[in-house]
């Protein structure tokens, strides 16, 4: 049922444009469909993480960024790099990981969780979740990856990228030569570009004789725990710009 403000809106509109109030009516009840509609279609099929980056959003406005950060983003083992900014913070370092994140995620929401805070530098982990689909090659990854890449050149230039090469999880053992094969293409590919370092994770993670380390990793064997993410430490802060 229409409301009483409806109504007199209804009833002023009627007035306006000398039309009869049944017609208006009819008009004001298909637009209130058609607006229904089109807020039910969004939420069902809105962008992967779009919460997640409204969250953000509404956390900037309440709590101001650091101006020119050395910006860590990527997927899930960003976000989880609890004292990243504590870490890193003579570096004036800003996390904004979202977790469970593929590289096609990343360069969709440049505009929300990069640009925005005018990152001096950018430090970028994503890719690793890609590998677990079928359908992808170390060929789509380093595809996706230039395309990222491109998408943050398009309005950073110039501003240097770390890029922290796809990890060896046990818990995704059974993808490893794919993450060798896309992590020796996206090295291969980056050396050409200029301001831009590819840093090697997947070695330092491993044992001597190659073997996996299960050690480094919580109980999921996907995410690192403090003795991992110092070994992340000790590779990525020798290119940090202070």
């Amino acid at each position: 049922m229409i409301d009483w403000f409806i109504e007199m809106r209804i009833l002023v509109y009627c007035a306006h444009y000398n039309t009869s109030l049944h017609s208006m009516k009819k008009i004001f009840v298909t637009l209130f469909l058609l607006s229904l509609i089109t807020l039910t279609a969004f939420a069902q099929t809105k962008p992967n993480f779009w919460d997640d980056v409204q969250t953000i959003k509404k956390y900037d406005q309440m709590y101001k960024a650091p101006v020119n950060p050395v910006l860590f983003v990527g997927s899930s083992s960003i976000r989880k790099w609890d004292d990243c900014t504590q870490v890193f913070a003579k570096y004036n370092a800003l996390n904004r990981g979202i977790g469970g994140a593929v590289i096609n995620d990343i360069t969709f929401y440049l505009n929300d969780i990069v640009f925005p805070y005018q990152p001096k530098q950018i430090v970028l982990y994503v890719g690793e979740n890609d590998l677990v689909n079928d359908k992808v090659t170390p060929d789509t990854v380093l595809n996706r990856t230039i395309r990222l890449y491109q998408g943050i050149r398009a309005k950073l230039p110039t501003v240097p990228i770390v890029y922290i090469s796809i990890k060896p999880s046990p818990s995704r053992e059974k993808f490893k030569d794919k993450a060798v094969t896309s992590n020796a293409l996206i090295k291969k590919y980056l050396s050409t570009e200029a301001n831009t370092k590819f840093v090697d994770v997947y070695k330092p993670m491993l044992t001597k004789d190659g073997k996996l380390r299960p050690e480094l990793f919580v109980g999921d064997m996907l995410h690192m725990n403090a003795t991992g993410y110092a070994i992340w430490r000790k590779a990525v802060e020798p290119h940090l710009l202070k």
